[in-house]
């Protein structure tokens, strides 16, 4: 009993070990002091040996030659690069579950629900630079689940980790993902969902004519109550359609997924049947056959830099879409909708230089500063400005470089990652594997270990996870 209690504490150190040697070890500084780096602001170009001073978490001064209180910490950046933190529009980061499966419009679900703060991904993305995301319900739904906005305090509480006032949005889904879900039913079972694009696009409107039905009841219930009447009763609530009466008082963001340009044509012409605006193109592999279409409305497109041909719908993209997208006014950015992804999106958006000829800056705020506008938090980052939360990003070279890596990442002033501590933690967790491995409980019982042979259990009395389905019914991108 000792060595199995031994053996699960250990378990449990190793598995806490990132999380709470990083939040011990996390500067935790009232105020910073950069010098010396290669600023690219995302906002006002390039600026040389320049310093950058952070006050409670804002950026209160840019320049050179700043100073600072005696308190404060200083990080040399000479011959270094700073951006902006990177901002993931698309991400399921941190989500234990994904895709609420039930109906086809399950708008009254949110993944705020299903945060996992110890998600080693996190850490992850913060090696890579992000420091921001949109976590989105997955694509099984023509109307899926609300969205969440966050910053990735990696080691602090998950309400910490949530953007307070930035805008609600809600998952929308075109294509493959949604009427395959519907296309094998359980037997006996009655499908809830549509089997074709067309019944897709029904999906959505009926929502939308039940919820301005469902709104126009509400507006006549409080006009009888504004004027004293006794008698008015109110509505039956509806978890299903209150979402969406948000989306047409203009109070909540669609992100709507899709690749086919004829699908998101359509949802643009259904978005000005009634009255609301579609604020992102998710993936929109064929958005730059419609781009003046997009434009037009102010839709942005989040895309992949250069992913093709791994699905049905991927046949036509190719890697000048984000160019043409920009070249003709639309908001562009790009995404990661993979956990693996997401560590390299400063390369992805350099592709867009490379392959489209965009300049730098434009290029940068695709992982920066457009992302911010899409999601409306961009009067607070995304851009290395003053007045502006410190997220920032220090790195070796130039982000653009195949040879770049971040040396530090910084939300709201505080650092979430620093590589030369990553590196000794590496040494710890070593020297923490080797004390386990030599444990009697971890030993084969030939070598003197104890037997920790398991029963084995029928599979047919195996409890299935809950989240199995997830990836199935996903459909690969999310």
């Amino acid at each position: 009993m000792k060595k199995i209690f031994a053996f699960v504490l250990n378990i449990l150190m190793v598995t806490s070990f990132w999380q709470v040697s990083f939040a011990q070890n996390r500067q935790d500084k009232n105020e910073v002091l950069i010098r010396n780096a290669t600023v690219l602001t995302a906002a006002n170009g390039t600026l040389q040996n320049t310093d950058i001073l952070v006050q409670k978490g804002k950026i209160t001064k840019i320049g050179r030659d700043l100073k600072a209180s005696s308190g404060a910490q200083i990080v040399d950046a000479t011959g270094k690069f700073i951006s902006p933190g990177i901002i993931d529009c698309h991400s399921h980061t941190m989500l234990d579950a994904v895709n609420e499966a039930t109906y086809s419009v399950t708008s009254m679900t949110n993944v705020r629900d299903v945060l996992n703060p110890t998600d080693i991904s996190i850490y992850r993305a913060l090696a890579g630079g992000v420091t921001t995301a949109n976590l989105l319900h997955g694509s099984a739904n023509a109307i899926g689940g609300q969205n969440t906005v966050v910053k990735y305090k990696f080691g602090r509480p998950v309400e910490e980790f949530i953007v307070q006032g930035a805008p609600p949005g809600i998952k929308f889904a075109l294509g493959e993902n949604p009427k395959r879900v519907g296309s094998n039913p359980q037997p006996g079972q009655t499908s809830r969902y549509a089997i074709t694009r067309m019944g897709t696009m029904e999906v959505i409107r009926s929502a939308f004519v039940r919820a301005r039905d469902y709104k126009k009841s509400w507006d006549e219930y409080r006009a009888r109550v504004a004027k004293n009447d006794k008698m008015a009763v109110p509505p039956r609530r509806s978890l299903e359609l209150d979402p969406i009466v948000e989306i047409l008082e203009g109070k909540r963001l669609v992100h709507a997924h899709g690749y086919r340009s004829d699908e998101h044509l359509n949802l643009l012409l259904l978005a000005d049947e009634f009255g609301f605006k579609v604020a992102t193109l998710q993936h929109a592999l064929e958005a730059y056959k419609i781009a003046p279409e997009i434009a037009r409305r102010g839709t942005g497109a989040s895309i992949f830099a250069d992913s093709w041909g791994y699905k049905l719908e991927a046949y036509d993209s190719i890697p000048y879409n984000a160019a043409i997208l920009y070249k003709n006014g639309v908001l562009v950015s790009i995404n990661s909708d993979s956990d693996e992804r997401a560590r390299r999106l400063n390369l992805d958006a350099a592709k867009v230089e490379k392959y489209g000829g965009v300049p730098e800056q434009d290029a940068l705020k695709m992982i920066t500063l457009n992302p911010a506008k899409q999601l409306g938090i961009d009067k607070r980052t995304g851009s290395i400005e003053i007045g502006k939360d410190a997220d920032i990003v220090i790195w070796n070279a130039h982000p653009f470089s195949v040879y770049a890596r971040p040396e530090m990442t910084m939300i709201d002033g505080e650092v979430y990652f620093d590589r030369s501590k990553d590196v000794q933690k590496r040494a710890d967790l070593q020297k923490e594997r080797e004390t386990l491995e030599k444990m009697d409980i971890n030993r084969a019982p030939a070598s003197g270990g104890a037997n920790t042979t398991l029963p084995v259990v029928p599979r047919e009395k195996r409890e299935a996870h809950r989240d199995d389905a997830d990836s199935i019914k996903d459909g690969g991108n999310k």
